[in-house]
């Protein structure tokens, strides 16, 4: 059945997957509700639907929408509406209903070819007018492209990168090679793009169609850590993927490799060939480079006398350096790059601060970073120097989505004696290459981590592959200080690391503070009645801990009846209920209220934010992935979120932006790695194998600043803690520093 009409209300819409809810009005001047897939439609919009007539049990009589068509407006009523609906800059209902009565049945000849005759009406100046028209050309491309990317199973939100890739023209591009859409979006769904090329005529071996699966396995690798993989692998894949023969595949990488698409690496002490994608290689080269030269160059920073200086700082401070602190702040003095690695309560922080106390009375200047914001606002708490995170450090702009150019990224010069980052785990091959970029060659470079922790969440495994090369000065901290022996929560993180179970009750010393609760159970409800409890209520009573303020709760994963999405459902709807009158606002399947705990979940470079702090009054753009907040107001006649994240800023959101954002009443501990909470519940029940291992657990304990609270089974805690089999990554750093030729 085929229906054509205007968008007269929009009922729901979900902003993130443009599923829709509306009534629609007809050529006949029939009010019905339409429901289906309608993404960046918006009211005045003028449709062709596809689709059947259903009866909903509780909505009575609806469309169901199958595909759909935007269309022209056909009168001038419609086109009116259609302006007046905001999606183009510069028109609101008083513009547009000004341009209509003005040119008629000619306004669209005007704002596709004639744009300054709109300079007529009152309010539009030339330079208006052309980007009005600019505006309405642009849309009307876009949806052109929408409707044909369909087919692709390429949803509207990516239509917008397509469209800027490849310009006007590509339509025609892709109908040349569909297979640039695989180039252009990694994350695509290769065999639905070959199975329209395949329709289009594209034979199985199309040279075009074999390249471009083999640089779509080597991206799908590296969501798993990896920066390349074993030639045979990769062939195997290839075949499996393609249907082609050994022959054709290797053809094709041959080509690839002298377009310089990807890199192979005969590794002849290993007798293996890797394949990477260029870019891979390269981060992966340039950090191997520079680790080295600065290893090599003069040690121009190196302060003499350092033992008095050491007791100098020790004075000040009015603390006394252990032998493996000294020997770690020795390692500084006396080389460029040092490696300064060990667990919880191990004094990572005062050697921090020490090393700063030391170069700050010689004149230098020191610099401290971290690749996350909660990570780099800890680290000024710790040491009362200010750290920056990475990303802010670097002043990198906006990044392209598309790891291929990530390479071509610019950074600013590190203006700096001595660089410290810590949290160092947690940099990917990419942001430690851009990093490497930015360090002059007479500056001194201190990686402060614990390598045990998970590894990062981009490809690459920075820290433990400069460790295992042994080709860096490296300091590991083993050591658990006095008064840091004293807390439950350190002795068992190390407890588990070493691949002891927790310490039970009786066995601690009796000075020890009672910061370590563990709630055995093997009912996932009566573990989620216990989270509940404690987050409602418990903790106040226990230590005056606020949820919203002091607790986080960590998950191993996010599906499943203790996964973060079903906990943040029940957390919210205990803590933050639905109070009539308020507004609220649905996307990607959550549903948010003023109050609401949030994460950031993609890198934004362009939002804007304000922050107003007793001092001083600061603006900037930028939030990034990890980042907490609240939601502070739901404005429903702008269509905007107001939120305020942990480190004071404030942005705001429009509703369709909310797919950047989602509920964080509980996050995965893998979404933890760099923060640190008050108050920390753990659940820990069955789950895939792949996440309960030892690492995932001890760094979920080491979140926790003053009170954790595990709850779970105990077979799986104790699967956990002998499970030390860490996914082993593909990388070639440890193996390009140990050759030391790059």
């Amino acid at each position: 059945m085929e229906i054509t009409g205007q968008v007269e209300d929009i009922i729901y819409k979900n902003e993130n997957n443009g599923y829709t809810i509306a009534t629609f009005l007809t050529e006949e001047e029939e009010l019905i509700t339409v429901v289906g897939y309608l993404p960046f439609i918006q009211c005045g919009d003028s449709l062709k639907l596809m689709g059947n007539m259903v009866n909903h049990i509780e909505y009575g009589e609806q469309f169901k929408i199958d595909t759909f068509e935007k269309i022209m407006p056909q009168s001038e009523a419609a086109l009116e509406k259609y302006l007046a609906n905001g999606i183009i800059k510069g028109i609101g209902p008083s513009i547009a209903k000004k341009i209509v009565k003005t040119f008629g049945e000619d306004t669209l000849h005007v704002l596709k070819y004639e744009p300054k005759k709109l300079a007529v009406i009152k309010g539009i100046t030339e330079e208006k007018a052309i980007h009005i028209s600019e505006e309405f050309n642009l849309n009307w491309e876009m949806w052109n492209l929408v409707s044909y990317l369909e087919q692709f199973g390429i949803s509207a939100t990516s239509t917008k990168t397509v469209y800027d890739k490849l310009g006007e023209n590509a339509k025609m591009q892709i109908e040349e090679n569909p297979y640039v859409l695989v180039d252009i979006l990694p994350n695509v769904d290769f065999k639905q793009i070959d199975k329209v090329a395949m329709e289009l005529g594209f034979t199985l071996d199309n040279t075009k169609r074999i390249k471009s699966a083999i640089k779509y396995g080597l991206h799908q690798i590296s969501y798993n850590g990896h920066c390349c993989t074993l030639y045979e692998n990769l062939v195997a894949f290839e075949v499996s993927l393609l249907g082609v023969s050994e022959e054709e595949i290797e053809e094709a990488i041959i080509d690839l490799k002298v377009t310089g698409d990807i890199v192979l690496q005969d590794r002849e002490e290993e007798n293996e060939e890797w394949v990477y994608l260029s870019s891979f290689f390269e981060a992966e080269q340039a950090v191997a480079e520079k680790l080295l030269r600065l290893k090599e160059s003069e040690n121009r920073k190196k302060i003499p006398n350092f033992e008095k200086e050491i007791k100098k700082a020790e004075k000040l401070q009015n603390i006394t350096l252990s032998e493996e602190q000294k020997e770690a702040v020795h390692a500084v003095n006396e080389n460029n790059v040092t490696i300064i690695t060990g667990g919880p309560g191990t004094g990572k922080t005062t050697i921090i601060k020490t090393i700063i106390e030391i170069y700050k009375a010689h004149g230098l200047k020191p610099v401290l970073c971290a690749p996350t914001g909660r990570a780099a606002k800890r680290m000024t708490e710790a040491t009362g120097e200010e750290a920056k995170t990475l990303h802010r450090l670097l002043e990198i702009g906006k990044l392209q989505e598309d790891i291929l150019l990530r390479n071509d990224v610019q950074v600013a010069p590190i203006d700096a004696d001595i660089i410290i980052v810590d949290e160092a785990s947690m940099m990917d091959i990419f942001l430690t290459s851009y990093l490497m970029k930015a360090i002059y060659q007479t500056t001194k470079l201190v990686l402060v981590g614990d390598v045990d922790q998970l590894p990062s969440v981009g490809p690459g495994n920075v820290l433990k592959d400069i460790m295992e090369s042994e080709s860096i000065t490296t300091v590991v901290l083993n050591k658990i200080f006095r008064q840091a022996a004293q807390s439950k929560i350190i002795v068992n993180a190390h407890r588990v690391n070493e691949g002891k179970t927790f310490l039970v009750k009786g066995e601690e010393e009796a000075s020890s503070q009672n910061d370590f609760f563990y709630i055995a159970s093997r009912n996932q409800e009566d573990i989620l009645q216990q989270i509940l409890s404690l987050c409602k209520g418990r903790l106040q009573n226990y230590g005056n801990y606020d949820f919203f303020h002091h607790i986080q709760v960590l998950s191993p994963t996010k599906k499943g009846r203790l996964g973060t999405k079903s906990l943040n459902e029940e957390l919210q709807k205990a803590l933050n209920q639905k109070v009539e009158g308020m507004p609220e606002r649905q996307n990607s399947g959550y549903t948010y209220r003023k109050g609401d705990r949030i994460m950031q979940v993609k890198n934004n470079y362009d939002i804007f934010w304000e922050r107003q702090t007793e001092n001083a009054y600061e603006t900037g753009t930028g939030v990034f992935n990890g980042e907490l907040g609240t939601i502070l107001k739901i404005d429903e006649e702008n269509k905007q979120v107001k939120i305020q994240y942990d480190d004071e800023k404030i942005a705001w959101y429009d509703f369709a932006e909310l797919d950047q954002i989602e509920l964080a009443y509980s996050i995965t501990i893998h979404k933890a790695q760099g923060s640190e909470f008050d108050v920390v519940i753990l659940p820990i029940f069955p789950s895939s194998p792949m996440l309960l291992t030892r690492n995932l657990l001890y760094t979920g304990i080491t979140r926790a600043k003053k009170l954790l609270i595990v709850v779970g089974y105990d077979t799986v805690i104790t699967s956990m803690i002998h499970n030390n089999e860490i996914k082993k990554r593909n990388t070639g750093l440890a193996y390009m520093l140990e050759k030391g030729e790059v």
